[in-house]
């Protein structure tokens, strides 16, 4: 048999992942920003960062990045788009087909892979497969979380006592959408109250999420769903225009802080 490829085996392929991984995860320990989850709030606000020469971590627990930004609605793959949003699909090179006067549409799988190409070459440290379990409170400021494999949680109680790891960030960004996570941590010391998503409505849910984007303790903004947790705003399904207006604003808040 003619041989194609090069003589490299198992040991070397498992060599070049361990080291590589290695490397990356040490130099995620310390960052400008941390954001967590990988939804299109986070996936924009983690590019622009970056862009501007902000060292950015991005976590997510699943295995793949995106959320709900992959599927559309009802398992129907398309995303919709308001004015002004597509404007940032256009800075992304995203195509779109206009549905009527000011909603657009757009293959999800498309935009999606799109947005996370872009992030990827913007050059954002991403660790997927990972869970946040907690955060980095010193001073009563967020200065990073605590980190563990994201299948630990599924692991029987005997086995689930790995302990995890911390990261240290200028800045934490909860991007965890319904269930604002990073959040939930400060709500369960009672320092913070999150009043949980009011029913759909999307006229006023997409406006309200934008407006209320922004810095809500030291060291901690929410953007994206979490916004619409934290400040009980309505839902707005599977229309994705304030999702990437909410990281962008959240990208220049932070950008602001950072720069102080």
């Amino acid at each position: 048999m003619k041989k194609i490829f090069h003589g490299a085996g198992e040991k070397e392929v498992s060599r070049a992942i361990i080291n590589e991984f290695s490397r990356e995860l040490s130099s995620a320990v310390e960052s400008d920003c941390i954001i967590v989850g990988a939804g299109p709030s986070g996936l924009l606000a983690a590019k622009l960062l970056s862009d501007n020469g902000f060292k950015i971590v991005l976590i997510e627990k699943n295995n793949y990045l995106g959320g709900g930004f992959w599927s559309g609605g009802y398992f129907m793959n398309q995303a919709t788009f308001r004015h002004p949003s597509q404007k940032i699909l256009e800075r992304l090179k995203i195509k779109y087909k206009k549905a009527k006067n000011g909603l657009y549409i757009v293959s999800a799988p498309y935009a999606c892979s799109k947005l996370i190409s872009a992030c990827c070459e913007s050059g954002v440290k991403i660790l997927n497969l990972t869970a946040v379990e907690d955060i980095v409170l010193i001073k009563d400021r967020c200065q990073g979380v605590v980190i563990n494999w994201a299948a630990v949680s599924y692991l029987p109680r005997p086995l689930a006592t790995v302990d995890p790891l911390a990261l240290e960030a200028e800045f934490v960004i909860d991007a965890t959408g319904h269930e604002a996570f990073v959040v939930s941590r400060l709500v369960k010391r009672g320092i913070l109250k999150i009043k949980g998503e009011a029913p759909m409505w999307i006229k006023a849910s997409e406006d309200e999420v934008v407006s209320h984007t922004g810095l809500i303790y030291p060291g901690l903004g929410v953007c994206g769903m979490s916004v619409a947790a934290y400040f009980g705003l309505p839902r707005m399904g599977p229309t994705f225009g304030s999702m990437l207006l909410s990281g962008e604003k959240i990208y220049k808040l932070v950008k602001k802080e950072l720069q102080k």
